[in-house]
């Protein structure tokens, strides 16, 4: 039998949208009314049988814990493996080699190393939070195993602009799936190419032995260092991802990944798959309550709110409070945010605990939406 371990990097690509990471990590950037974007890793994981899954933490972690608490809604608050958050202090404190503060995912694996080498599990999944979808990880590590290779990339083959694909990292393959090159950020790349989604298959003891060679050598890059400069003599392979995937790169790419969950074709390949469901906290709220002159058209609109104005093309979290007078259209509203009455607002991402009040007009684009940080009051 298989048996494998996971690790998620929690704040791998905080740069890329500091709008929304500047008081949370990327694991818990609130996402589709009622998710965190660590929702989706996760749920990978634990629906491919995977029990024992290590969370790599770095700064700005709090809310990240409260959000994962034991792991139960995981079914992961287990006496034997479940749910690890790895805080940087512990590790480093574990591993005098390892550094404080990391830039890079293999400085993070680093800190990890004590989670690695003390895990009786045969493989390692790796996995970031930037990216949304719902893939089968067991086809995955069965791929990986009968292809008898060193690391499976899961890649995704998409268009990609200039502009697009300088946040990502391109594989280039043969014709077999044998990654020949990895591409971090390329500047002048544009077309049809295969995106990594930063999900990597290998076994536990070829890990460690990343991280300790890391140790005496000082690498930095996971990509450059231990898959390109090794790519002629180890065997990488390509795993060809076919369902819907959101890559969180930009505040420009959450807005419109959120926008993309308002149509029911892109909900049902995310949340219809009975076999593999998407958990998240539960919490026991009222229903959501729509007043006597409230509209509310092609919405997710999340327990606990109250409606009493207009809300159209957007998604409310938990606890919204939207006025008699006010008309919300194209906007991401979060947890527990109160916006007056007559109030406008399009393509606005309105942060957790924000108040507008009475009368205020605010709008972004969809190609440059107006955020709001949390706390904030307007």
């Amino acid at each position: 039998m298989v048996t494998a371990a996971g690790l998620i990097f929690s704040n791998i690509h905080d740069k890329n949208v500091p709008e929304l990471t500047q008081k949370r990590s990327m694991a818990s950037v609130p996402f589709g009314g009622r998710y965190r974007l660590v929702d989706f890793a996760l749920s990978n994981m634990v629906n491919a049988d995977i029990t024992k899954v290590g969370i790599i933490t770095h700064y700005n972690y709090q809310s990240l814990v409260d959000h994962l608490g034991t792991g139960k809604d995981w079914d992961l608050a287990r006496s034997t493996g479940g749910l690890k958050i790895l805080p940087p202090q512990i590790t480093t404190f574990d591993n005098a080699g390892a550094k404080t503060v990391f830039s890079s995912r293999l400085e993070a694996l680093m800190n990890a190393y004590n989670f690695v080498s003390k895990s009786t599990e045969e493989y390692i999944v790796l996995s970031d939070c930037d990216i949304v979808c719902n893939i089968d990880l067991r086809d995955v590590i069965k791929a990986h195993v009968d292809n008898g290779v060193d690391i499976t990339i899961v890649t995704k083959n998409v268009y990609l602009s200039h502009e697009m694909a300088k946040n990502c990292t391109i594989v280039e393959s043969d014709k077999d799936g044998r990654v020949t090159n990895l591409i971090d950020n390329p500047a002048s790349m544009e077309g049809l190419m295969d995106l990594c989604l930063n999900i990597f298959v290998l076994k536990r003891e070829y890990l460690n032995n990343i991280i300790l060679d890391t140790l005496s050598r000082g690498y930095k890059s996971f990509t450059r260092d231990v898959i390109a400069a090794n790519k002629d003599t180890m065997k990488f392979m390509k795993y060809e991802y076919e369902g819907y995937f959101a890559t969180i790169n930009t505040l420009d790419g959450y807005f419109k990944s959120s926008m993309d969950f308002l149509s029911k074709d892109v909900r049902d390949c995310i949340f219809g798959v009975k076999s593999r469901p998407v958990y998240t906290k539960v919490k026991n709220s009222a229903p959501a309550k729509y007043m006597g002159d409230a509209v509310v058209k092609n919405s997710l609109i999340a327990d606990g709110c109250v409606i009493e104005g207009e809300v159209e093309n957007s998604i409310l979290f938990r606890g919204v409070h939207v006025g008699k007078g006010t008309v919300i259209k194209n906007c991401i509203i979060m947890q527990d945010s109160t916006i007056g009455r007559d109030v406008n607002l399009n393509c606005v991402i309105a942060d957790k605990n924000v108040v507008i009040k009475d009368g205020r007009n605010l709008s972004g684009h969809e190609t440059h939406p107006f955020p709001i940080a949390k706390g904030t009051t307007i």
